[in-house]
């Protein structure tokens, strides 16, 4: 059963909210965020993508990057811009897309229900991204990127966090310039976070990660570092606690280490978007031999501008400025959990077999566009010559998502977007 806790959220001053709020690092490059960032100086980025501070040839992955995160993060609190909370408590973080409604809970989830799969996963995640975020979390002390989680909806579970709304007022509410509306209530109650621990205990057999595999994988990967290294007492990782703070600490038997970061939405406010792909090289083929070998697994058709797949099973192929729709024919996939799956489709039916793009997350000529960017940046990158053809998915469902991770399977990597994203920066995790 699914274990959370309340947590000392480090968090901005009111006044400073929506200044402090940025995107997740993981949507932006770094030349998009030092765009964003420009000319605000509380902004979070300058945390999790802290190279927009350093000389532009910096290498993003260098210790110099880490180690300005820590400074940025450090300047922050000094600045009076953050301060941790007094005492444990949970979050209620509601986000309005477009008119459409989400509420989550924030919390910390426990790694050890991470490790034994009690947290389910249902994708594996790229080596180079997870040691980005083990060398963050390390430098800093911190968990800055929320982790998204799913669960199967609980009335009583509802019920607590829709009296609280209702009786409370938000701590922050605002509207991002991407006119997505962020309001967080701060469940300071010890009688209410009890039963909210209960509850999940009593009533959520599982959670599962919606958004956010490479930041709880770096999560436990960290907590094995700090176990390893001794990490309070070596220099090389120094506690942000005073001595006496951590003897405190040490007596404590619940460790800010061993918990990390999460929100959990119930599954029935979850909307997945589509997930695209972009690929860099045809193998060697023209585009007209390319159309020609799918043909063997898909009816093609030329489509209209900006084609959207209308259902499961249909794609969009874009190359040399034109979109096409493609069908998969009959028997030319299987029918279990993954096989079923458009992603799995793709990648049999064209990375693997006519590309030689055997693991997505490892090989260079494919990248991934979240759906909320439209289809107009997938003919960009392909205009541009940087690419040489993109492909557009309809979008997974939130069922078929529990049923990969139920089975004990994985979905290819980055098959799902969820949108309306969390800000990073109104809620972080410290850990020791």
């Amino acid at each position: 059963m699914a274990s959370v806790i309340p947590f000392k959220a480090l968090r901005p001053q009111p006044q400073f909210a929506p200044k402090v709020a940025s995107r997740p690092y993981d949507v932006l490059d770094s030349v998009e965020a030092k765009i964003e960032a420009r000319g605000n100086p509380h902004s979070f980025l300058h945390i999790t993508k802290s190279e927009i501070d350093l000389p532009e040839n910096t290498d993003i992955h260098s210790a110099y990057v880490y180690e300005k995160a820590k400074e940025n993060l450090d300047a922050f609190i000094q600045r009076g811009v953050l301060f941790q909370e007094d005492k444990a408590c949970f979050y209620i973080y509601q986000l309005i897309m477009k008119g459409r409604s989400q509420t989550g809970l924030v919390c910390g989830s426990a790694i050890n229900d991470y490790e034994k799969d009690i947290i389910k996963k249902h994708e594996f995640t790229r080596p180079e991204k997870e040691q980005d975020r083990i060398n963050h979390i390390a430098a800093t002390h911190a968990q800055t990127g929320n982790v998204f989680l799913a669960y199967r909806n609980v009335v009583e579970i509802d019920d607590i966090i829709n009296n609280w709304k209702s009786q409370h007022d938000p701590v922050y509410d605002f509207t991002a310039e991407d006119e997505i509306r962020h309001t967080i209530w701060v469940v300071n109650s010890t009688e209410t976070s009890a039963a909210l621990v209960q509850l999940f205990k009593e009533k959520v057999p599982f959670t599962y990660i919606a958004d956010g595999h490479h930041r709880a994988a770096s999560a436990a990967k960290v907590r094995k570092l700090l176990e390893t290294s001794n990490a309070i007492e070596n220099p090389g990782y120094p506690s942000r606690k005073s001595a006496a703070q951590q003897k405190v600490d040490a007596t404590d038997t619940v460790r800010s280490r061993d918990y990390f970061l999460t929100t959990l939405f119930p599954a029935n406010e979850l909307h997945i978007m589509d997930y695209n792909r972009v690929i860099k090289d045809l193998g060697g083929m023209s585009a007209e031999d390319f159309i020609q070998k799918l043909k063997k697994d898909f009816e093609i058709e030329e489509a209209g501008p900006a084609f959207a797949p209308a259902k499961l099973h249909e794609f969009g192929l874009y190359i040399n400025r034109k979109w096409y729709k493609l069908e998969s024919k009959p028997n030319t996939y299987s029918n279990d959990p993954i096989g079923i799956l458009d992603v799995t489709i793709l990648s049999d039916n064209v990375l693997d077999k006519l590309l030689g793009i055997a693991d997505q997350r490892t090989d260079k000529r494919i990248d991934f566009v979240g759906g909320i960017r439209g289809p107009e940046e997938l003919e960009r990158r392909v205009n541009s010559g940087e690419m040489a053809a993109a492909f557009s998915f309809y979008p997974v469902s939130i069922q078929q998502l529990f049923d990969i991770a139920d089975s004990g399977n994985v979905m290819p990597p980055k098959s799902t977007w969820f949108e309306p994203k969390l800000r990073d920066g109104l809620l972080t995790h410290l850990i020791d």
